[in-house]
């Protein structure tokens, strides 16, 4: 039985726009973005904490970020993406993939919600960027 929202999300009791996903991981947009584009990461296997994370898994986490990270870029104009690890709003360990144009844009005080047809129609664009 599924105990956190991203678990609830990954066996499809939450709906959420999804950019990429594996036996291992799930990447999906925010829905209470920090800017556009703002995505989340997450292991399928419900973790607290990142750094209780097998280290197999832990490594690997960023591995399956970086296309994903990539794709945003290429659809969200930015400087770079940044990466965030608070782990405190979620019970599950999660990473934050920010296009940013500045330090300042990696705040979570920026976080507003999202349209869902907005974030629909650029889940579409960023899957299409990974191909």
């Amino acid at each position: 039985m599924p105990e956190t929202i991203f678990s609830k999300i990954i066996c499809g009791e939450i709906p959420c726009h999804r950019l990429a996903e594996d036996d291992r991981f799930l990447a999906f947009l925010d829905v209470r973005p920090v800017g556009e584009g703002h995505a989340l990461v997450i292991p399928k296997k419900e973790v607290d904490y990142l750094f209780d994370l097998d280290d197999d898994v832990l490594g690997a986490i960023l591995l399956f970020a970086r296309p994903v990270a990539r794709a945003i870029e290429r659809v969200v104009p930015c400087k770079r993406i940044g990466i965030m690890v608070a782990g405190l709003e979620v019970p599950h360990a999660h990473v934050h993939l920010v296009p940013i144009r500045a330090i300042s844009d990696l705040s979570f005080a920026h976080a507003r919600p999202a349209e869902q047809d907005a974030l629909a129609a650029l889940a579409e664009k960023i899957r299409a960027a990974m191909t």
